[in-house]
């Protein structure tokens, strides 16, 4: 038996629960065997080939102190990214990089990028690497969130897209099914399930057409590629579509039930830093926009672009590295509690970024600790997730606003000063037109839509009890809130009789909801069932 082995005998043996008492059982194999100071990561190696030898138990205590990068299951899920293969892209945007081999907008060096380079783009063996990765990490996978990458989704040959996904799931599953739809069902009781599904796409390629095409594929999230709200800039930057684009997008996915979320770029030429303020103050007021999630990327001046010669030519000059924090501070500030900020910088490396702030890769980081040193908290869902302090007492939250011609009802269970969410919910009450032209979908009539229910900690297997201590998961959370939302819709929006006209023949009318559809993940279909509802095109539907 080598040192390593040795050294998760005696962790075994230990009472050690935190990392500070790894730590020092670290420090003492390092004295004791004259080696250096141990990692998680070689200690996990050690731990899985011991179970496998059978020398050992499985242990949760141990796989839970060594996990590397905790963060990775400590939303509630854990993300898979799956990069398409390269395709010809519709747009001609002064910003985005080309490379030979690559799909447009992505760069060599980019994490997901090598990873499905050295796979050959093949969405398979992606998604089945990246689960086995997590899971010598002693990271949960079975609640995977599938982030599909690279170009524009919707510009991709039909029988493509339904391959990729179907591969992906069959990586979740652990066989092919015979066909897209039976995979789906065996997803369904598999042990990685697909609790959400997301693509990126264009504002002007989201069509009534399109919304039935992504249900059918599983698609739960949409990213869309906005970049600005101001005519002006998209048209300088060579965007190819305008802002009426983004408006009648964001309704279509809304009013079918998807989150939306919105990549916006601060510092494209023919913007400035009083612009993107304004922008980002508009997109979270005005009820035209309101997206649930944001990623700001801030413009990188990359080669292989227009604007890299624009910026040789000095026709384009970046923010300073001063003004770029303090533009995404007030962003951060001004954020609603309903929105997550997913992401504040791109991935490509440092290096590739030639000038500007968008070089800084730990902006997030150093957000965080202004907010510490100079007192000021951002009220965005990624800030505010419970990860590992838990605290017992919570209180339900309720916030309506109106967005795109409906009302949103966001629902969470939070400490009382709202500084840690716990769980939450999205119930979306669409406005309803006479003609029922609205309903792209005919499940939707007379529905109101729960978009989204998540609750957040340490991810925890499907099978397993709740533990008070590691995680609000397990503990009912989401079914307190999905019976609220009901409670609401009932109460508030449901059926009631139209007064008819003095004089007048006409049958009785009604108006208001009559059900709650929600846009499920296959994966969450069963968790659903046990609560009343049923499959009913794609989505899970209960009578109110």
């Amino acid at each position: 038996m080598d040192i390593l082995e040795l050294t998760i005998k005696e962790l075994i043996k230990s009472k050690a629960k935190t990392s500070a008492d790894l730590a020092q059982i670290k420090r003492k194999a390092a004295k004791k065997y004259k080696i250096a100071f141990p990692s998680n990561v070689d200690l996990l190696k050690a731990y899985h080939k011991l179970l496998k030898k059978k020398r050992i138990k499985k242990s949760k205590k141990i796989e839970n102190l060594l996990r590397t990068r905790p963060i990775r299951s400590l939303s509630g899920i854990v993300n898979i990214s799956v990069l398409t293969k390269p395709y010809p892209c519709p747009g001609k945007c002064l910003y985005c990089p080309t490379e030979k081999g690559i799909p447009k907008s992505y760069v060599s060096g980019e994490p997901a990028v090598e990873r499905a380079k050295r796979l050959n783009y093949n969405p398979y063996l992606q998604a089945k690497r990246r689960i086995e990765m997590l899971e010598s990490e002693s990271h949960p996978t079975d609640k995977i969130e599938l982030r599909i990458v690279g170009g524009t989704w919707s510009y991709y040959p039909k029988k493509y897209q339904t391959w990729f996904i179907k591969r992906c799931f069959d990586a979740g599953n652990q066989k092919s099914g015979k066909n897209f739809e039976g995979t789906q069902r065996i997803n369904e009781k598999a042990k990685h399930r697909i609790v959400g599904l997301s693509i990126e796409t264009r504002p002007d390629f989201i069509t009534e057409k399109e919304i039935k095409r992504l249900r059918s594929l599983g698609v739960t999230m949409v990213e869309l590629g906005v970049q600005s709200i101001y005519d002006d800039v998209l048209e300088l930057n060579k965007r190819g579509h305008g802002v009426k684009s983004t408006i009648l997008a964001t309704k279509l996915l809304k009013d079918a039930g998807f989150k939306v979320l919105y990549q916006m770029m601060p510092n494209l030429p023919a913007s400035n830093l009083k612009k993107d303020k304004k922008m980002f103050e508009e997109i979270f007021e005005n009820s035209s926009f309101q997206p649930d999630l944001l990623k700001i990327y801030p413009t990188a001046i990359v080669k292989n672009t227009l604007l890299y010669k624009w910026w040789k030519a000095g026709k384009y000059k970046p923010y300073t590295d001063n003004q770029l924090i303090n533009l995404v501070k007030s962003i951060k500030k001004m954020v609603p509690y309903y929105v997550r900020i997913q992401r504040i910088t791109r991935d490509i490396p440092s290096k590739e970024i030639l000038a500007g702030p968008a070089k800084i890769s730990n902006l997030r980081q150093i957000l965080a600790e202004k907010m510490v040193k100079e007192n000021w908290q951002c009220k965005c869902i990624r800030c505010r997730e419970v990860k590992e302090k838990l605290i017992q007492k919570l209180k339900l939250f309720r916030q309506d606003y109106e967005a795109s011609g409906g009302k949103e009802v966001f629902l969470s269970f939070e400490d009382k000063n709202r500084t840690k969410l716990y769980s939450l919910l999205r119930l979306r009450i669409p406005q309803y037109a006479e003609n029922g032209s609205r309903y792209i979908i005919p499940v939707l009539r007379g529905a109101a839509i729960i978009r989204e229910v998540h609750t957040y900690g340490q991810q925890l297997p499907l099978r397993r009890e709740a533990i008070p201590e590691v995680s609000p998961q397990h503990k009912g959370l989401g079914k307190k809130l999905i019976k609220e939302a009901e409670k609401i819709a009932k109460n508030e929006f449901g059926l009631h009789p139209v007064k008819s006209v003095k004089g007048c023949a006409a049958k009785p009318q009604f108006n208001g909801v009559n059900k709650i559809a929600v846009i499920s993940g296959i994966g969450v279909r069963n968790y659903f069932r046990k609560l009343g509802y049923m499959l009913e095109d794609t989505y899970m539907v209960k009578k109110i």
